[in-house]
């Protein structure tokens, strides 16, 4: 008895899984997490997972490590990583993600390139490959998939994000005609002070009706950030904090709480070079 009602716990989290984040995309970063992931606008080395567009005005190249394990459950786990490399013109980034366990294998890694073009619009543009991997014998297969993505700098303070994942509408499998997700998000965030900011975004899997997110962002002190979250279809509520230690060194928690299947704890890592 035990045993199925874990194994119907899982199947229902995996389910949600799927509709919140979509198949073949996930956020990443405790600060997106603890914001609800919204987190289209947000200008750090995560925005590779985020908005290819986002990180065209780094000055620092940039290193990030994540882990997520959502529902608690050990099939659920999610690492991340993200590299962002100031060029003369323009920021590469490399990224990947890897979510499951032994038997269900999700593997996405890639390459994007980033640029200002002027004072008020950055764009960018991203690669991936994603490798599914199913244990007892069912086989694995080797997708490739694009993304787009629009940042644009109204004032100081105040930014606006587009990004579209998969525009080409890949095939997972021709069997049915399983693709890999469609995603497009649209957002904005407005600094009100050094210590304040707040992030709105709608999100809509062309497979699944839209979802809103609002995040916010308190910093009482320069080493220190308060976070908290909310998300709509499914409805979830998100909060955590940040540490940063000589503007090097950034820690960041959070965790999102679905009444159904509980909590969803992250923790990343993030070293910029001075």
């Amino acid at each position: 008895m035990k045993r199925s009602c874990r194994f119907f716990l899982f199947l229902f989290a995996t389910l949600v899984q799927w509709n919140a984040w979509s198949q073949g995309w996930a956020p990443a970063g405790g600060r997106s997490r603890a914001m609800g992931d919204a987190s289209v606008t947000l200008e750090d080395v995560w925005s590779y997972h985020h908005n290819p567009a986002a990180n065209a005005r780094l000055k620092q190249w940039g290193i990030g490590l994540s882990y997520e394990n959502r529902f608690l459950l050990k099939e659920l786990q999610t690492q991340s990583f993200a590299l962002a490399l100031p060029l003369k013109k323009g920021v590469l980034s490399v990224g990947a993600q890897m979510f499951g366990y032994t038997q269900f294998r999700s593997i996405k890694s890639g390459v994007g390139y980033s640029l200002a073009l002027t004072d008020l619009i950055s764009v960018g543009t991203q690669i991936n490959v994603h490798q599914l991997r199913i244990g007892q014998g069912y086989g694995n297969t080797l997708k490739a998939t694009g993304e787009l993505g629009v940042l644009a700098k109204i004032k100081e303070g105040w930014n606006v994000g587009f990004s579209v994942y998969n525009f080409s509408r890949t095939l997972l499998s021709s069997y049915q005609e399983d693709r890999l997700t469609t995603l497009m998000r649209l957002g904005t965030s407005y600094r009100f002070s050094e210590k304040l900011l707040v992030c709105a975004e709608a999100e809509k899997n062309v497979d699944f009706p839209l979802r809103g997110k609002v995040g916010l962002e308190y910093e009482p002190l320069k080493i220190l950030a308060f976070r908290t979250g909310f998300s709509t279809n499914p409805i979830e509520l998100d909060a955590g904090m940040g540490y940063c230690h000589k503007e090097l060194f950034y820690l960041d928690l959070g965790s999102s709480y679905n009444q159904y299947v509980g909590w969803s704890p992250n923790v990343s890592f993030t070293y910029r070079l001075k």
